[in-house]
């Protein structure tokens, strides 16, 4: 974040407004709106400002400003589009120690404004930091699309009840789990729908059995997927927002945990081959024993929670101790790896099954089926199974699988840091460790592993981009 995002109090405070542009009609708008008086100077105001001309608060001058003109005042907006009066704006502003923001000049500006849905009291602002306002202006109009105008309506009715939740329930976690049970739940529900009646007596009925209510948490087990954070469902963005507390696993990024809460306690719980945090008994132990203090606890895992990530594990501690929980998928790495690498796991000319395998076994041993491994027109994709390469070609060179196999390893897949390398079964070892792969990684065995020249879409990291690959461009064309 380059730009601190703020909203200000302008009751009663003066504004200025150098121009009589479109944009100032703009700023002169939300201005008036929020509260501000607001003093206008050019002599040709352009039309958008006729439905403002009647607002008491609006002052019109039919002049260019100087200095003297921006003593008290809080905000003094720069958009006549002309350089000398710009800078004296800019000047004045400093002089009255007033927020200056000058129209497509930032050296002139404290402040950008940005694109603004405003569904009051609810406002959402947007700022792309001077750089892009045409997608500041898309996502708004996104978002207008999104958010109807009974979410401020709501915010309003909301906002009656909350001294009164305030006396009647105690702490604010408990405060905070009520209101996303009502805003979430039946009440939201109820208002959104036109029924601001039932929505009343349900929050109410809610209100008055609030403490009969049993202090039992929850856990939500998410798969966060392969690491992009473009590639989480919504439903785990939305329970990520409503965890107290968040057990995360080492192959969770910094983008994903970005998204969590702001306020949540983070405990990281990551293992490596070798090296655990914290073992898998003490992980479920923990989330029985948080969840019995009422927390809403987050298990975030990387993948899929239930293809190698142990979450059936955890989930019978938590159902042995009757804790409520849920479980979201997320993107397991076979897929997501195979899909940014341009290798379909299954085709009709390649293979008509594929087989997830882990090399990494309850008690760190390679104990595989190798006759199942070995079958035609199959593809194999292997997880935890960079450590093991060399057990693992032996193995499948020892039950009959060609040295000519094609073979390919993932390396970060999806994220910035992708890196990709194809060969053989008879070289992708040796190929491997001159990349010096530190995973996490996905190893795919199969004919199917010849198509990425063909279909690779996403090519790996370039000059800290990610670019699409010009055998694609020209399929796509």
């Amino acid at each position: 974040m380059t730009l601190l995002p703020i909203f200000l109090d302008l009751t009663g405070k003066t504004v200025v407004v150098d121009g009589g542009t479109i944009v100032a009609a703009r700023r002169t708008k939300q201005a008036l709106s929020a509260g501000a008086e607001v003093h206008v100077y050019d002599s040709n105001l352009c039309d958008d400002f006729k439905p403002l001309l009647e607002n008491k608060n609006l002052k019109v001058h039919t002049r260019p400003i100087n200095i003297d003109d921006i003593q008290g005042a809080f905000i003094a907006y720069g958009t006549s589009n002309n350089p000398q009066r710009n800078q004296t704006l800019h000047q004045g502003a400093k002089m009255a120690g007033a927020l200056a923001s000058v129209d497509g000049a930032t050296k002139y500006s404290d402040f950008i404004s940005p694109s603004v849905v405003d569904r009051a009291p609810l406002v959402i602002a947007i700022s792309s930091g001077g750089t892009s306002p045409i997608i500041a202006r898309i996502l708004r109009a996104r978002l207008e699309a999104l958010l109807p105008p009974a979410y401020g309506r709501m915010a309003e009715f909301m906002g009656r009840f909350r001294d009164k939740v305030s006396h009647t329930i105690q702490g604010i976690d408990k405060r905070r789990r009520f209101w996303e049970n009502m805003i979430d739940g039946p009440v939201g529900d109820s208002f959104l729908s036109g029924d601001a009646e039932a929505a009343e007596k349900q929050l109410e009925t809610a209100l008055e059995n609030s403490d009969k209510t049993p202090d039992m948490g929850e856990v939500f087990l998410v798969g966060a997927g392969p690491g992009d954070p473009d590639l989480l469902t919504f439903r785990a963005l939305r329970l990520m927002q409503r965890a107290d507390v968040v057990l995360y696993d080492r192959l969770v990024g910094d983008g994903i945990m970005e998204l969590v809460r702001r306020d949540a306690t983070r405990i990281y719980v990551g293992k490596r081959p070798d090296h655990h945090t914290m073992f898998q008994g003490d992980i479920s132990a923990l989330m029985v024993k948080l969840a019995s203090e009422g927390k809403r606890v987050l298990r975030l895992k990387g993948g899929d929670p239930f293809i190698f990530g142990r979450g059936g594990e955890e989930i019978e501690k938590l159902a042995r101790h009757r804790i409520p929980f849920q479980v979201v998928p997320g993107i397991t790495a076979a897929i997501a790896c195979s899909a940014y690498a341009g290798i379909p796991l299954t085709h009709r000319d390649h293979a008509q099954s594929c087989i997830f395998i882990t090399a990494h076994g309850k008690d760190g041993v390679l104990d595989l089926d190798w006759g199942v491994l070995a079958r035609p027109n199959q593809t194999v994709a292997v997880y935890m199974g960079l450590a093991s390469l060399n057990l693992l070609t032996t193995g499948l060179a020892a039950h009959g699988i060609s040295g000519a196999t094609p073979a390919a390893i993932i390396d970060n897949a999806t994220r910035p840091n992708q890196r990709i390398v194809t060969g053989t079964i008879a070289n992708i070892r040796h190929k491997a460790e001159a990349e010096n792969f530190t995973g996490p990684s996905i190893i795919i065995i199969g004919s199917v592993v010849t198509l990425r020249d063909q279909l690779g879409w996403y090519s790996d990291h370039q000059d800290g981009k990610f670019t699409m690959s010009l055998s694609a461009k020209i399929n796509i064309q």
